[in-house]
């Protein structure tokens, strides 16, 4: 049973970004968990908690933004290159994005009376929240569209100015990060103005600020320009990673303690929250991204966590608590004993959080992504 579950690690893994994408996707499951447990424990338990999603976009554009920096200055630059970039990105992400959406296409049309297929090919396409509210269908999806369309529209646009204004591709680049992350503030600030003095409540905020494609594209901007820096100015990336280090935990108290936030849903939380979470995050990649080894059990648990992240992202919520623990009668259960049956809930959320994704990273994440590296598409 345990070479079923065993995953093998990679020693040339850089342990600092596997700790940021481990706690991004126990942010995430934590945040999604809270919806099992009972209100007060919430309350406490959402203080320790950070927008995991946030932190996955710039982690993203750090890591894509080195890939793409170093793919346009050791090549000759042709829409080949861009293509094969595409393929390569793709062959990582969407095999397990379409396996996970097609089984739940095929569990709502055969238990649910009212759904219709087409409305949700969008999914596809991943224009289901590119300008207007992400259905309720395969809820945590709408992050995966802002990635995508990140990996279609940045290399498109550094491209394009390198070739039209024959500008290098160090400005190319600065200046598409800039030209984005001004572009998804001054979105979500026309937004904001635009809804006048009406209070707004988390749902619409959700929606309207935090899920359009179109109002988060900047975080991983924010990334782009740390692959920027540190590609460019290795030397003050280094040199000042542990004063960077300080500046980041500085901006994760500033939103942690609300020292902008007098009312729920202003304009700090709909224009520049996520400013300074993705800022927050890109002053910790210095020292994370020179943190390169690590050693003993701690280790190897994070960084299995960090492996089987994007499984964890993909069914947690709408496979793990939407089909398999509310096809529970957690009534029985409860009547017997209720804190049991809470308790029993949520380690079950946890359990089979895991294994799944232990399996789908396993036997199907991998080969695909062997299948990524094989020849044609190096």
């Amino acid at each position: 049973m345990s070479n079923i579950l065993k995953i093998e690690i990679d020693q040339n893994r850089i342990y600092g970004l596997d700790i940021l994408r481990a706690l991004a996707i126990l942010f995430v499951v934590f945040g999604h968990g809270n919806y099992i447990v009972e209100t007060e424990i919430y309350k406490y338990v959402n203080f320790f908690l950070f927008d995991g999603v946030s932190i996955f976009f710039v982690l993203s554009g750090f890591l894509i933004g080195g890939i793409l920096i170093e793919l346009f200055n050791n090549n000759a630059l042709t829409f080949k290159l861009i293509y094969s970039f595409w393929m390569r990105r793709w062959f990582r992400t969407m095999p397990n994005y379409f396996f996970i959406l097609t089984i739940l296409i095929v569990l709502n049309l055969l238990f649910k009376k009212n759904f219709k297929i087409i409305d949700v090919l969008q999914y596809y396409i991943f224009s289901q929240n590119l300008f207007y509210k992400h259905p309720e269908f395969f809820p945590e999806a709408w992050s995966l569209s802002v990635e995508e369309w990140f990996y279609l529209l940045t290399p498109i646009i550094i491209f394009g100015f390198i070739k039209v204004f024959k500008i290098t591709i160090k400005k190319s680049v600065f200046i598409t990060s800039i030209l984005l992350i001004t572009i998804s503030t001054l979105i979500r600030y026309y937004l904001f103005k635009s809804i006048g003095k009406i209070q707004l409540d988390e749902e619409y905020w959700g929606w309207k600020f935090r899920g359009l494609v179109v109002t988060r594209l900047d975080s991983l901007m924010y990334g782009i320009i740390g692959a920027y820096i540190s590609y460019y100015f290795n030397d003050k990336w280094i040199k000042y990673k542990i004063h960077f280090l300080i500046i980041g935990i500085l901006f994760f108290m500033i939103i942690k303690f609300n020292l902008f936030n007098f009312l729920q849903f202003n304009f700090f939380d709909s224009v520049f929250s996520f400013t300074f979470t993705s800022l927050g995050t890109l002053f910790l990649l210095p020292y994370l991204s020179t943190f390169k080894e690590g050693s003993g059990r701690v280790y190897q648990v994070i960084t299995i966590v960090s492996l089987i992240s994007y499984s964890m992202y993909l069914v947690n919520l709408s496979i793990v608590q939407y089909w398999l623990l509310d096809c529970i009668n957690w009534n029985v259960v409860f009547y017997f004993n209720s804190y049991f049956a809470l308790v029993f809930k949520y380690f079950l959320y946890w359990f089979l959080t895991v294994m799944i994704s232990i399996f789908i990273y396993k036997y199907f994440e991998l080969p695909m992504m062997k299948l990524r590296d094989k020849k044609y598409f190096s």
